[in-house]
């Protein structure tokens, strides 16, 4: 069995989604399960006119229009998917008079995307002659908990699910929704923004699938962000451990979350481009097969970095103790840290939790808070291999007059963390790839 998930580029039209057709069509012979995002843009529409509704300004057409538009596109009868235009209206509504965004009813309002999207593109293949049915992810077994916005399935869901799919029409493709959840008690849920992939492995885990493949716009996982570098190059082969890095520090070809599953099941993921189908991509498993010491170049911006100051860390048993709680408390997610004798420093991204941690923290020493930097990582599995590579990264980076503000390197460690400048950001990541990818490629 394979599990294809197709995201909000690959449907975002019907040129694109009759892409996605020949794909699948192509692979008609095996077991298929494919998952969907919502279209391109529709998502960012219904979370811009939820915060309008919230406002007190209830505007739910334009929405509403584009997916009609999309719909119409595709040959789909207006009745298709009135129903959710209707739901729209009394949400959006509901949310103007009381003028307030639940969490719940975010992931409420969101979720109309990928499930007006399976619906419009199921429709579609069985009008072009392909046997397909589209699904609430829900009704196949995926019952989460209750935490808004990053919901995960309940213990036990595999069962669930595999009991579901093999009650399938043999003969019929399932299109199911990609993001969404829906709790015990009904509510719908979401596993977060860009989620449709952890959806996809999370099925995939759950079946015992032998391939997740994720389909986006790029030729696999690349070497830097092609927003960035031009001549960024496709990786053939990773590891899940330099994927899941790649993923978490901001590589745009995987959710950070959705390696776990394939991991935790074995199940490889491949990740391919749609405007492409004959690349072969990047296929992530759990073999080491690196022989190159640097494998790819990510970053994540808007961080925020914290320097506490205090004497009493000198020499002081517990003291680490003491910020790790507070953070934890507070729910404060570190992605790197930094000790001396008197100081700790950390990035993080989530401000509100910060604002919230703060006084205890002031209460141990001096804070600062610096805002607007970005996290620039280097990612291989053999970094610790190539003899004076850190300190080549370093003059690289101080060769593009980017200054780094602080390192994480850990022993035996598959990233090398450094702190820099948003603003930073194209002049760091180009002359990094020259040097570790074009000028000098690794041994």
């Amino acid at each position: 069995m394979i599990v294809m998930k197709f995201g909000g580029s690959s449907v975002a039209n019907r040129d694109q989604i009759d892409k996605v057709l020949n794909i699948v069509r192509g692979r008609r012979g095996q077991a298929l399960v494919v998952v969907c995002s919502a279209h391109k843009g529709i998502t960012n529409a219904l979370v811009d006119t939820a915060r309008d509704a919230a406002e007190g300004r209830y505007a739910p057409e334009p929405v509403i229009e584009r997916q009609q538009a999309i719909a119409a596109e595709l040959g789909c009868a207006d009745e298709l998917l009135a129903p959710f235009y209707g739901e729209i209206r009394d949400l959006l509504r509901g949310i103007s008079l009381v003028r307030e965004l639940s969490p719940r009813s975010f992931d409420y309002i969101t979720s109309f995307g990928e499930r007006m999207s399976v619906r419009c593109i199921a429709d579609y293949f069985v009008r072009r002659g392909l046997a397909a049915r589209a699904y609430d992810v829900w009704d196949l077994g995926f019952i989460t908990d209750r935490t808004f916005g990053r919901a995960r399935p309940l213990p036990g869901y595999e069962a669930t699910m595999k009991a579901a799919f093999a009650a399938l029409p043999a003969d019929e493709i399932p299109m199911v929704t990609g993001y969404v959840g829906k709790s015990t008690q009904g509510d719908v849920t979401a596993v977060g923004r860009n989620g449709s992939d952890l959806t996809a492995t999370l099925i995939a885990a759950a079946l015992g699938a032998d391939e997740v493949q994720i389909w986006s716009d790029t030729d696999g996982v690349l070497t830097a962000d092609p927003s960035v570098v031009d001549g960024a190059r496709n990786i053939p082969l990773m590891h899940f451990g330099e994927a899941a890095e790649l993923a978490y520090f901001g590589s745009r070809a995987l959710h950070p979350s959705s390696l776990v599953p394939a991991m935790s099941a074995g199940v490889p993921v491949r990740v391919l481009n749609t405007n492409r189908p004959e690349h072969p991509g990047t296929v992530i498993d759990d073999h080491s097969r690196a022989s190159e010491s640097v494998t790819s170049i990510a970053y994540k911006e808007n961080q925020i970095a914290v320097t506490l100051r205090s004497t009493r860390m000198f020499g002081q048993a517990g003291f680490l103790a003491q910020v790790f709680d507070i953070l934890g408390r507070h729910g404060v997610v570190v992605d790197l840290i930094a000790t001396s004798e008197i100081s700790v420093s950390m990035t993080l991204t989530d401000g509100a939790a910060l604002d919230r941690a703060l006084p205890e923290l002031s209460a141990l020493g001096e804070c600062r808070v610096v805002r607007g930097k970005t996290l620039l990582v280097v990612v291989g599995q053999s970094l610790a291999h190539r003899a004076g590579l850190g300190a080549a990264i370093l003059g690289a980076t101080a060769e593009a007059g980017v200054n780094v503000e602080m390192i994480s390197y850990g022993l035996h460690s598959i990233n090398f963390s450094m702190v820099i400048d948003d603003a930073d950001i194209d002049r760091a990541v180009p002359v990094l790839h020259r040097m570790l990818f074009e000028d000098r490629p690794p041994a």
